[in-house]
């Protein structure tokens, strides 16, 4: 060791004293360590026996049954807790709400950020049913958050509650085309109107939402139920499938809640709700129900100026129809409003549909019934126009049936056969296929093809489309 440098032999000296020290403190562990030593008090009084450290502690049987109970408690306590903050957070939200619609955004947002904090510091255990509410709350403040903060970005002039009635070159020409070449178009969408209107206009009411948006339907689809565009949107508010789903329309083999102008009425309004909470304006909004937030978004970016100043100014950059949809639909609203102002003479709506609901239970072909009954077919497809196969599903369904007629409606279901329908299989169209050809590979007609997959035509189709193709069967 006599070689080693001077400092790596005092480091080792150091250590072996550390070490001899550490070992030669206190009890090793297989020791117990020595009582401390009771010294008499005053008096000759001895002092009670200390007690056992607290982690030592053994519950005796009789009392483990209390304390098992303690926790339970502690447990609905900790429950109430987090109730408790799960609703100060959501009444901070309904303020917040009532802030940002009287323009008080700066406050709007306080309070949405101290309600996301309440509901993060909520524990909530994995197995329990507030787990939702919470999850369920933080989406619809993140939501606000979002909502806000574009307002933010892009301010409109005035109060964004009415519908502007623009009068522009743009509203002239969509007037010049519903007063001529689309008059029978708009005068037959007036009149089917009348099935919905007063409905429609009343759930608007209750919504605080301007009357004049029940006319929308015009433009998206004539108010046909079951009208389809070439985008794939259905119903009379055009609904994309991703969309209804986002607002809770179902779809599935029996049922597309999208042709039910009733359910897609409620998706429809609670849609343009949230767009007119996002952008400030209706005119912007009805250009994003047309196209999507994003898009219109992208556009108001893309301007010299970081604000939404008049909807007029940017509206001819977004894509065509979505440029044509708001001219579109104020040149409604001031044909309606004033028919005789543009020569127009506009006929008598039809009477709103009255019906009574039938709870089923089986899957039933709609004609069938309408036969049993005594009923033209058209009656109960035109009550219920979101059943797919005009068949209804094979669960318990609420059907449409004309007033008074529940009763003998079930009577008429118990004793028809179940309806089975048919299997189908798909098949992508090829280039050089021809509607006749697809027939006679899969054993069916062109008829059937075509009133299977709602062509107009046989002629038709095109490389990369889907046909649906029924079973032999």
């Amino acid at each position: 060791m006599t070689n080693r440098p001077k400092f790596l032999r005092i480091l080792s000296v150091a250590l072996v004293a550390a070490l001899a020290w550490s070992c030669s403190s206190g009890p090793k562990p297989s020791q117990t360590p020595a009582k401390p030593k009771t010294e008499p008090l005053a008096g000759g009084q001895v002092p009670p026996p200390v007690p056992p450290p607290a982690d030592k502690t053994i519950i005796p049987p009789e009392e483990k049954k209390t304390v098992d109970q303690a926790g339970a408690n502690k447990a609905l306590v900790d429950k109430d807790d987090a109730s408790g903050s799960l609703e100060n957070a959501l009444n901070l939200y309904q303020e917040a709400k009532l802030a940002r619609e009287s323009g008080n955004l700066v406050p709007a947002l306080q309070m949405l950020d101290e309600a996301y904090g309440l509901i993060l510091r909520v524990k909530i255990p994995p197995d329990s049913a507030l787990l939702q509410d919470k999850d369920n709350l933080r989406v619809l403040i993140a939501q606000r958050i979002l909502e806000i903060n574009a307002v933010r970005r892009n301010p409109v002039n005035g109060n964004g509650k009415a519908i502007p009635m623009a009068a522009n070159q743009w509203v002239d020409n969509e007037v010049k085309l519903f007063t001529g070449v689309e008059r029978k178009a708009f005068e037959e969408a007036y009149r089917r109107s009348g099935l919905y209107g007063d409905w429609i206009r009343e759930q608007l009411r209750k919504a605080g939402m301007p009357e004049e948006l029940c006319w929308l339907p015009v433009i998206e689809s004539w108010f046909q139920p079951r009208a389809l565009s070439r985008a794939r949107a259905l119903g009379i508010w055009q609904f994309i499938a991703s969309t209804g789903f986002r607002y809770g329309l179902s779809l599935d083999r029996f049922v597309d809640e999208r042709m039910d102008p009733y359910k897609a009425t409620r998706a429809a309004l609670k849609y343009l709700d949230e767009l007119h909470s996002f952008f400030g304006d209706w005119t912007s909004a009805l250009a994003a129900y047309n196209c999507g937030e994003g898009a219109v978004q992208r556009v108001i970016a893309s301007q010299n100026i970081n604000y939404l100043d008049n909807f007029w100014d940017l509206f001819q950059r977004l894509p065509y129809e979505t440029a044509r949809f708001v001219p579109r639909f104020i040149a409604t609203v001031s044909i309606i409003r004033d028919p005789a102002k543009y020569g127009m003479t506009l006929p008598e709506p039809y009477a709103p549909l009255k019906f009574d609901v039938a709870k089923v239970n089986k899957p039933t072909k709609l004609s069938v019934l309408a036969k049993t009954m005594g009923l033209e077919a058209s009656e109960l497809t035109n009550l219920n126009p979101e059943l797919r196969q005009d068949s209804t599903p094979d669960r318990e369904y609420d059907l449409r049936v004309p007033v008074g007629l529940e009763e003998k409606t079930l009577q008429a279901i118990a004793a028809i056969p179940k309806y089975v329908p048919p299997e189908y299989q798909t098949y992508i169209v090829r280039s050089g296929d021809t509607l006749a050809a697809i027939a006679r590979k899969f054993g069916t007609s062109v008829q059937t093809l075509i009133q299977t997959n709602g062509l107009r035509s046989s002629y038709l189709i095109y490389p990369g489309q889907t046909l649906k193709i029924p079973g032999r069967g």
